[in-house]
C-alpha cells in the first residue's frame, strides 16, 4: 500500500490560531494532502491521508513545532487515501463539549490516568471497574467494548449533561474510551471535576488499542471521521453488534442517507441499500436532491447556491 491515513491530537495552547489555521492549510495544499483538522486556541485535531512521503512531510511539519512535539499520530496504510479535499478550520473548540473555560478543565493541567492497550485490557474484567464509552450514538451502535455503559448521546458536546446519570458509579474505577483518545481527555477531566475519584483513559483511544492489542474484547467495528466509515480492531475474538436500519439484518455497513439534509448515519445491509437507493425510508428516497448511491453511502459535500431573494 503505498498510502497512509494519520489520525492525531494535540492539546497546546496556540497563540494566533486563526492566523495559524491558514498557514495551516498552505502548507498542507503545498504537499498535497488530503483531509480534515481543526484548529483551536487548544490544539490541533485532524485525520489526513496521502502518499507515505507526504505523510512523513507532514509529521515532521508538526512534530519540529515545539508546540506540538508531543504528538503521538495513528497509521494506517490505506489502498488509497481516505478524503478527496483538504479541510482546515478554526473552531473555538477541536472537540466541541461546550465546556471552553480553562479554569474548569483543562486537559493540559489534569486527566484521567493514561493506560496503554495492556493495562486497559488486563484491567476491563475486574469487578470494581466500569468501562465507560464517551462517543455518540452513532459511533458506539457499530462497535464498543464488551459490557461497556453507553450514553444516549447525539454529540460529545451533549455528555457534561449525562453525568449525573453515572453517579452510581463513583464507587467505581471509570475506565473511558473513546475512538482516539481526544474525547477522553475532557470527559475523565470533567469527572473528576465532578467528584470522581478514580478516573482512567485508554490511551490512544480503540485505534491504538487495535494495534497494539489486538483489539480483544471489542465488539463490532471501529467509526472513524473519514471515508472508510468503520474499520476492522479486533483480530483475536471478532463480532458482530450491528444491525441493518432497515431489515434487522447484521451488517457492518455504515453509510450516509442520500438525502443531504437528512444526511442520517445509519447501518444499512447491501440488499437494504439497493433497494433504498442509499435512503433510510422512503420518504428520503423522494427527496428531490437525492444523491446517487453509488455504494458506498460516502459523499463529499458541495456548496450550495446562494439563493438571492
Amino acid at each position: 500500500m503505498n498510502y497512509q491515513t494519520l489520525l492525531y491530537y494535540c492539546y497546546s495552547s496556540i497563540e494566533n490560531a486563526e492566523q495559524y489555521t491558514l498557514e495551516h492549510l498552505q502548507f498542507c495544499k503545498s504537499i498535497g494532502l488530503v483531509g480534515r483538522i481543526i484548529i483551536a486556541d487548544e490544539g490541533l485535531n485532524g485525520t489526513v491521508s496521502g502518499t507515505k512521503e507526504q505523510c512523513k512531510q507532514y509529521m515532521d511539519y508538526v512534530l519540529n513545532d515545539h508546540r506540538f512535539a508531543h504528538t503521538e499520530f495513528k497509521i494506517d496504510d490505506v489502498e488509497e487515501p481516505s478524503f478527496i479535499k483538504m479541510h482546515v478550520r478554526y473552531k473555538s473548540e477541536i472537540v466541541f463539549s461546550g465546556l471552553r473555560d480553562p479554569q474548569y478543565i483543562d486537559p493540559t493541567k489534569e486527566t484521567g490516568v493514561h493506560l496503554e492497550p495492556k493495562d486497559f485490557m488486563e484491567m476491563i474484567d475486574r469487578d470494581d471497574v466500569i468501562i465507560l464509552d464517551v462517543r455518540s450514538n452513532y459511533e458506539h451502535n457499530v462497535g464498543r467494548f464488551k459490557n461497556a455503559i453507553t450514553l444516549d448521546i447525539d454529540n460529545f458536546r451533549d455528555f457534561p449533561s449525562k453525568i449525573n446519570e453515572l453517579a452510581q458509579y463513583k464507587d467505581k474505577k471509570i475506565l473511558t474510551y473513546c475512538t482516539g483518545g481526544i474525547k477522553c481527555e475532557k470527559a475523565s477531566a470533567l469527572l473528576l471535576k465532578e467528584g470522581f475519584p478514580e478516573v482512567y483513559q485508554l490511551h490512544g483511544g480503540i485505534i491504538k488499542y487495535g494495534k497494539e492489542a489486538g483489539g480483544k474484547d471489542f465488539d463490532g467495528k471501529c467509526y472513524v471521521f473519514d471515508n472508510r466509515l468503520m474499520v476492522d480492531v479486533n483480530s483475536v475474538n471478532p463480532i458482530v453488534v450491528s444491525k441493518c436500519y432497515n431489515c434487522g439484518s447484521e451488517t457492518t455497513k455504515m453509510i450516509n442517507c442520500a438525502n443531504p439534509e437528512c444526511n442520517e448515519h445509519i447501518t444499512q445491509c447491501d440488499n437494504c441499500g439497493e433497494k433504498m437507493e442509499g435512503c433510510c425510508s422512503e420518504i428520503c428516497m423522494e427527496h428531490p436532491r437525492k444523491r446517487v448511491y453509488d455504494g458506498t453511502g460516502y459523499y463529499v459535500k458541495v456548496p450550495q447556491p446562494i439563493i438571492l431573494k
